[in-house]
């Protein structure tokens, strides 16, 4: 109970608390849904309580079904998400009415969530296509989820709304990104009109020894396009390691661009283009 959220009168009915402990240990963020006062509300958290809320008659939708299912990067700030009957306006809570057959239904740690395939569509269908699809190449990277399954069910639901803009955008959906910035690089340069890059390339040493894996990039050519956020500079150990890597890439032939969060949209452009040059 003190790692989890919890209904307060069910606690007090069967004895497990006082209501001296329930208020002076533990803090409300939902009526009668409790957790520790100390508590981070991290999103899988937020998720649970709300479930909680529904008195466990509502399915987690969206984000939070998407941080059940273990996808990174999501806002500890972001309101929690759950289809359910009840949907009276409440701080930290969208309730929305869905349709949801029971198929696309399942259970991640007792708690009812759509299924991978059906939350990523709906993050699809409900968000701007940039935050979307980082959404569910996160969801697609944390579960392993095919392409093939969400567009299964995108047939399925092919008269709802906005599924117009979540059949565009999952075209531009891969696994392969570790990051939301890497999603954003990667969109920048396939809507320059340069090919699609791949993701995650391994590169072998010439004793068949795997030296880095590149976030993305053209293998042909040997052109690797590297995302570094602020843990490259501020970890000394993980900078010394990008240091040799990125020695024994050029070594082997490679060229390496590095990107940053300084970087604009136009010199992605600039860069991407230079380096296709040099292979021509």
């Amino acid at each position: 109970m003190e790692h989890q959220p919890f209904i307060g009168s069910e606690a007090l009915a069967a004895g497990r608390l006082t209501r001296y402990g329930l208020r002076t240990q533990f803090r409300a963020i939902h009526q009668d849904i409790y957790v520790p006062a100390g508590a981070d509300l991290s999103p899988v958290l937020r998720a649970k309580a709300c479930w909680l809320r529904s008195r466990r008659r509502g399915v987690l939708v969206g984000f939070s079904a998407s941080a059940l299912h273990g996808a990174k990067w999501i806002d500890s700030r972001r309101p929690a998400e759950i289809s359910d009957a009840n949907r009276r306006p409440t701080p930290g809570v969208i309730a929305r009415a869905c349709l949801i057959e029971a198929d696309e239904i399942c259970r991640k740690a007792g708690v009812a969530v759509t299924t991978p395939a059906r939350t990523a569509l709906d993050l699809l269908c409900w968000y701007p296509t940039d935050p979307a699809v980082a959404a569910v190449d996160a969801l697609a990277r944390a579960c392993r989820l095919k392409i093939a399954d969400i567009e299964l069910l995108a047939e399925r639901r092919r008269g709802r709304r906005g599924i117009k803009q979540a059949r565009s955008a999952l075209d531009l959906v891969d696994a392969g990104a570790e990051s939301p910035k890497e999603t954003w690089l990667r969109l920048l340069i396939i809507r320059a009109g340069f090919p699609r890059p791949q993701t995650q390339i391994p590169v072998y040493n010439e004793f068949g020894v795997l030296i880095a894996e590149v976030d993305m990039g053209y293998e042909d050519l040997k052109i690797a396009f590297e995302y570094e956020g602020a843990h490259h500079c501020t970890d000394r150990r993980q900078f010394d390691k990008d240091i040799r890597r990125h020695d024994a890439l050029i070594e082997l032939g490679w060229i390496v661009v590095r990107f940053t969060a300084e970087d604009t949209p136009r010199n992605v452009e600039r860069r991407v283009a230079a380096a296709l040059a040099c292979r021509q």
